[in-house]
């Protein structure tokens, strides 16, 4: 079955400015070239209803200036003033978070601030910065209420520039394997789901039929979000069917991080994200558990990506993933801190005898995941007064009961291990066990990876890849099923686990892109301490989310080479969980709850803070009985079991249909011209600002300063010679800072005019360079002007402490020979003799060098080359180009015509 040329939709609103009226809002937003405008009108006269009007109109350039020269004209206060404007500028922003409402009017929140955190093939993932509130209504219909200042108080301290992030043409909700999927859907699927999308402007081009037929048309994709880890989903709900589907812009909440592998010079990008569940979201002690819907408290879904990024297009380039989950335990248990005991008792509020709650927790994960889902526990077993082991048994119970209903080939799987007290014996290594039980998982579920074995695995299979699970695909591997990790705060212990399962899944994901020979890695090399610090700044932030404080236990405490200072700070780290747990977590409970739509203010109910408990806003069946019951032995969702292992989000069906957005372009236009929205031609940058430059690199950051040392980042360094360590070192202090600063790590503030976006300059970009830092890069400290001798000093140094290397004085008269060939060889490759016009009359490629293989293989890998074969149309495209440099242009062709009537259409009409 043919597959389409398929893309991901690009939002053509990701510049916005906001104008004022006494009457109205108007809110134009336009794509990064502003070649394209959108206008929404937002009526200001309404002191509690939303009144929006979406203009269907795409508007080009000139006819918004037009539009904003008739408003600010008819708004004056008299006809022909000039001195007062009638549409004034309030704010620029880069999208819409969403409306809000309390007990006055609406509020809209803009996001003014915006920074780079990661790209995955060639598509930005954002993080916000800053934001902007303004409240609706005009002053002179405002109902004022006493109470609306401190729902407002309680609803920012939400803090959106507090790992929140958002892309204009990536899903951020969906993982990489579901993005993919859908973009390699049939093609017949795809163009029963098109939808005929015609300007109501007038198309000069419309009897041509570019847009909707011929061959070069291509299918933009865009897929709904996945509800459970979007945050701003109720803060959209009131414009969602009111307005075009390109102002609507869904933010994650969790971590995001990126780092640079280099492979002798060859750049792998390793992601991670974290999606935190926006359903039964809270603090700590707080939210515990699971509610009635089987949502679990502090669900986190962690995928590891893994990309060549010298290959920038999803089709063409080579990409894989891996995903994990951690959770709470799948029951009704919760923990009283009124105590004020560091380690309060674990209670179970409910009897749940048939594991009601368990099966809907799990039913969400086949859906997602497929088959098999695998529980890795690692709570305590044994305990002199039971505590932890409460929630053991009852997790036993619960599993046991629903396998008896699934088929035995994918029944849960449940894994016990009482990481605590391995790590408290001398006799046992934690993380040598832990390896033991990643090979086993990663074994069992596989792993995604978007390209077919290559020949060199086949020819010389690794005895670990043969055993490998998944579902193989002829476009390459799918994972099916998932790790789901606990332990009771599912913060320190579950991390470490994560790591060591994601470590494992990176060899083979290394070992499948045909960068390694075997799957293994070890720790100690460049690539692993690179892994290890993207999982403890993942862990560091998880950790502040839920449990208010940083890390305690971290890899190096597990592997036991922590530092002896590490102890102290794993005892701060403890107190400030505490203090945190014990004072704070009670109002940051209440603004999640507000900002997620869980509580809404109304007249006549009782307010936020009046409520003893929220146990009844998360848990709805307690205000109302369900309609439907959902069966004691069938417990899974319709159609899912017969498509296991398989994920049923995944799988080709009128319901999966149903939730994607299907549109046909043309080639060339700008929705799905990933090219342009990556290099963005039309502005102008500089290598000191990109963002790949400001990335944390493994030959820059982790590899020896030595660079005779072998440069590989699978190599087993020592840790005294990392780069790492230098940082630690007092004498190689000042010349780390200078080299890192000049590797723009950190770039210059922005200036004042970067602060705010405009939709008729290129502030957009000073935004994002002004933050393209890397989340984990480390900061810049300003010395003294007493210590710039120093430092120039420092920076000049021998051969041999840079290269390793003595260079002798004269070079030999074999390497003159060699390099005197090398420059003639140079020079004669240049020249063109008058003689060589024949040459050009026969055939333009007659004397081109010819590349022999080295092997008969069929396939590129890391052992084999194809010699380039040029087809019949890429010579005559060669030979027109070399007939065009003498003069001899040929006709152009109908083909040429329409690319360039696009073109023009495009930019300047």
């Amino acid at each position: 079955m043919p597959v389409a040329a398929a893309a991901p939709l690009i939002s053509s609103v990701q510049k916005l400015v906001l104008y004022e009226t006494r009457a109205r809002y108007f809110l134009v937003g336009s794509n990064p070239a502003e070649t394209k405008y959108r206008v929404l009108k937002i009526d200001r006269t309404e002191p509690k209803d939303l009144v929006i009007i979406d203009d269907k109109h795409v508007y080009m350039q000139q006819e918004v200036r037009e539009l904003l020269g008739r408003l600010d004209l008819g708004n004056r206060t008299k006809m022909g003033q000039k001195g007062s404007s009638g549409l004034s500028r309030a704010v620029s922003a880069f999208g819409i978070v969403g409306f809000v409402r309390f007990l006055e009017g609406y509020y809209i929140v803009l996001i003014t601030k915006r920074r780079k955190m990661a790209d995955i093939g060639g598509h930005a993932i954002y993080k916000i910065e800053d934001t902007n509130m303004i409240y609706i209504p005009n002053d002179s219909v405002r109902v004022s209420h006493p109470d609306e200042a401190r729902y407002l108080r309680i609803f920012q301290n939400v803090d959106l520039s507090s790992n929140f992030y958002f892309s204009y043409s990536y899903d951020l909700s969906h993982s990489l394997q579901y993005n993919l999927t859908v973009l390699r859907m049939p093609l017949e699927t795809l163009k029963t789901e098109t939808t005929q999308t015609r300007q109501e402007s007038f198309d000069i081009f419309e009897d041509e039929g570019l847009s909707t037929q011929g061959g070069s048309g291509v299918f933009g994709v865009c897929s709904k979000p996945y509800e459970k880890y979007v945050w701003n989903g109720k803060l959209l709900e009131a414009v969602r069917n009111a307005v075009h589907c390109d102002w609507l812009l869904y933010i994650i909440h969790g971590f995001c991080g990126q780092s640079k592998l280099l492979i002798y010079g060859r750049p792998i990008y390793v992601t991670l994200i974290a999606r935190r569940s926006s359903k039964f979201a809270g603090t700590r002690f707080l939210k515990r558990g699971a509610n009635c819907e089987g949502d679990v408290a502090n669900e986190v879904e962690t995928e590891q990506i893994l990309y060549d990024a010298s290959v920038m297009s999803f089709s063409a380039g080579s990409y894989s993933s891996y995903v994990q989950v951690r959770g709470s335990v799948p029951l009704y248990w919760s923990q009283d801190i009124s105590t004020m005991m560091p380690k309060p008792p674990i209670t179970l509020d409910q009897a749940d005898p048939y594991a009601h709650v368990a099966a809907l927790h799990f039913d969400q994960m086949l859906q997602r995941f497929g088959s098999p889902i695998i529980i890795l526990n690692l709570v305590k077993e044994r305990e002199k007064r039971k505590h932890e082991r409460i929630l053991s048994e009852e997790l036993v119970a619960a599993v046991t009961y629903l396998n008896q209903f699934l088929p035995p080939e994918h029944a849960i799987i449940y894994i016990p291990w009482d990481m605590a007290k391995y790590t408290k014996s001398k006799l046992c290594n934690v993380l040598d066990r832990l390896n033991v039980i990643a090979e086993s998982v990663v074994k069992k579920t596989g792993f995604f990876v978007n390209r077919p074995d290559s020949y060199c695995s086949i020819l010389r299979p690794d005895e670990k890849w043969n055993e490998l699970g998944g579902c193989v695909v002829s476009t390459g591997r799918l994972q099916t099923g998932v790790l789901r990790t606990n332990c009771v705060d599912c913060l320190d212990r579950t991390n470490t686990a994560q790591f060591m399962v994601g470590k494992c899944a990176l060899a083979y994901q290394l070992y499948s892109l045909g960068l390694i020979d075997k799957p293994n890695l070890q720790f100690d090399t460049d690539a692993v301490r690179l892994f290890e610090e993207l999982y403890e700044d993942h862990g560091d932030t998880l950790s502040l989310q839920y449990g208010g404080s940083q890390l305690v236990h971290r890899v190096k405490t597990y592997r036991k080479i922590a530092p002896w200072t590490q102890h102290s700070k794993d005892i701060m780290q403890t107190l400030s969980r505490y203090y945190s747990n014990a004072f704070s977590d009670a109002d940051r409970q209440d603004s999640i709850n507000l900002f997620l739509g869980v509580f809404k203010p109304a007249e006549g109910k009782p307010h936020l803070w009046e409520l003893p408990t929220d146990f009844y806003l998360h848990h709805k069946n307690t205000l109302s009985l369900s309609q439907t019951r959902q069966s004691y032995t069938y417990w899974w969702t319709t159609g899912v079991l017969k498509h296991l292992p398989l994920p049923f989000d995944e799988v080709t069906c009128a319901e999966n249909r149903r939730k994607l957005t299907v549109k046909k372009f043309h080639k060339y236009e700008e929705e799905i011209d990933i090219h342009n929205e990556f290099f963005r031609p039309y502005e102008l940058s500089s290598f000191d600002e990109t963002f790949c430059l400001a990335m944390t690199n493994s030959t820059r950051d982790f590899m020896p300063k030595n660079v005779g040392i072998d440069p590989s980042p699978f190599t087993v360094r020592k840790p005294d010679e990392t780069g790492k360590s230098v940082l630690g070192n007092k004498n190689n202090r000042e010349e780390t800072v200078l080299q890192r600063k000049t590797a723009a790590s950190a770039p210059p503030p922005p200036s004042e005019e970067a602060v705010s976006s405009s939709s008729e300059d290129d502030s957009g970009t000073d935004k994002e360079d002004e933050g393209a830092v890397s989340q984990r890069s480390t900061p810049v400290k300003v010395t003294d002007s007493g210590d710039n001798t120093k430092i120039t000093e420092n920076v000049v140094q021998s051969t041999k402490d840079v290269y390793g290397v003595n260079l002798s004085d004269i070079p030999s008269e074999d390497d003159l020979t060699v390099y005197t060939r090398f420059v003639q060889l140079g020079q004669s490759q240049h020249k063109q003799e008058k003689g060589s016009q024949q040459f050009y009359s026969k055939h333009p490629l007659d004397k081109v060098i010819n590349l022999i293989p080295i092997s008969s293989f069929s396939q590129d890998n890391i052992y084999e080359v194809q010699p380039p074969r040029a087809d019949r149309k890429s010579i005559e495209i060669f030979h027109a180009h070399i007939q065009a440099g003498r003069g001899n242009m040929q006709p152009l062709g109908r083909d040429d015509f329409l690319m360039y009537r696009e073109y023009i259409r495009n930019r300047y009409m």
